[in-house]
């Protein structure tokens, strides 16, 4: 379809990721569909703030959505009208879902303990629980630890640069000393990997932005490549190029699942819990709310609150009367 083609067009123009490009063509996809008529297709241009409505209102009320999924649906419609059609929808009246306040799930320090002893008794070959030490010890999200460059790791200043996450920003992390010797060990393994890619005539790395056309050769450095690279080569989904990718983040989830599982733990634990028990244990350590706003990279201190509520109890911190009883 030439519209999807034009959708893909403006994004890489704007350099959004692959993720988000896949996303927005698969509810722009669902759009064009719910809006077809007894005459057939109609071309969202045809169609308007009406259609719009009634799709997201559709995915409210009859699909029962989450309000994160009908927001996603109504971003991608919105980059549609106004970056690929040059026409804005204006205000859009919809049945949205209400996003309800959650309190993370975060472990105990001595769960934590437990789980990545589990994550260790897995297929040693793997970096799954060195992934689970950077996420827990540096806060990491999950694809930040996967899209982790070998050149952001400075082992003279114990550290670790997070570049490009959520929102675009970079910000530089402590790196702990418990996991210098594994990250130590993986960076060789990874040089020897990267020597035998330039042998057979690979060892390209897919490079963020437009820097892979402002220096060509940047792709095939050793500084560039992927720590945490998958064992097998594969192709760009954009530009078709053969290289080697990071390794897979549902392989990182499953890990940690089979984790979860063998321990017999019936709380939601996934990769992500690793992080609010990093934020929820230093403000137990006395770290302040401003300083952990920048080491998680939150655009906004009320988003690191949340773990307030965590770490004092909120209204769960509350002494119950039935305890004062003699």
């Amino acid at each position: 379809m030439k519209l999807l083609e034009e959708v893909r067009q403006a994004i890489r123009v704007r350099h959004y990721s692959y993720d988000t490009e896949q996303c927005y063509i698969r509810w722009i996809e669902q759009f064009v569909r719910f809006t077809k008529g007894p005459d057939g297709w109609r071309h969202p241009k045809d169609v308007g703030v009406p259609e719009v409505e009634a799709f997201l209102t559709h995915l409210a009320v009859e699909c029962h959505v989450a309000a994160a999924t009908q927001n996603q649906a109504f971003n991608a419609l919105m980059f549609l009208y106004r970056e690929v059609l040059r026409l804005p929808l204006g205000p859009v009246r919809a049945s949205r879902v209400q996003r309800p306040p959650r309190l993370p799930e975060v472990l105990t320090r001595s769960e934590v303990r437990d789980l990545l002893s589990a994550m260790d008794r897995q297929d040693s070959r793997e970096p799954h629980a060195l992934m689970a030490r950077l996420m827990y010890g540096c806060g990491l999200r999950l694809m930040e630890c996967c899209r982790l460059r070998v050149k952001d790791l400075d082992f003279d200043r114990a550290q670790l640069v997070v570049r490009c996450g959520k929102g675009g920003k970079d910000r530089a992390l402590a790196l702990p000393n418990a996991v210098r010797e594994p990250i130590a060990t993986i960076l060789t393994w990874r040089k020897e990997l990267h020597e035998q890619d330039l042998s057979k005539g690979l060892g390209r790395v897919d490079m963020p932005d437009a820097l892979a056309r402002k220096y060509p050769g940047a792709a095939f450095a050793l500084g560039w490549q992927f720590v945490f690279a998958s064992r097998r080569i594969s192709h760009d989904p954009r530009t078709k190029e053969v290289g080697r990718h990071h390794v897979n983040e549902g392989a990182v989830q499953r890990a940690v699942f089979r984790a979860v599982r063998s321990l017999g733990w019936v709380k939601r634990v996934g990769c992500h819990t690793l992080r609010h028990s990093y934020a929820t244990h230093l403000l137990e350590d006395g770290t302040e709310l401003r300083t952990l706003q920048e080491l998680l990279g939150h655009k906004d201190v009320r988003t690191t609150m949340i773990y307030t509520h965590v770490r004092y109890g909120g209204t769960a911190g509350t002494r119950s009367p039935l305890d004062r009883l003699e």
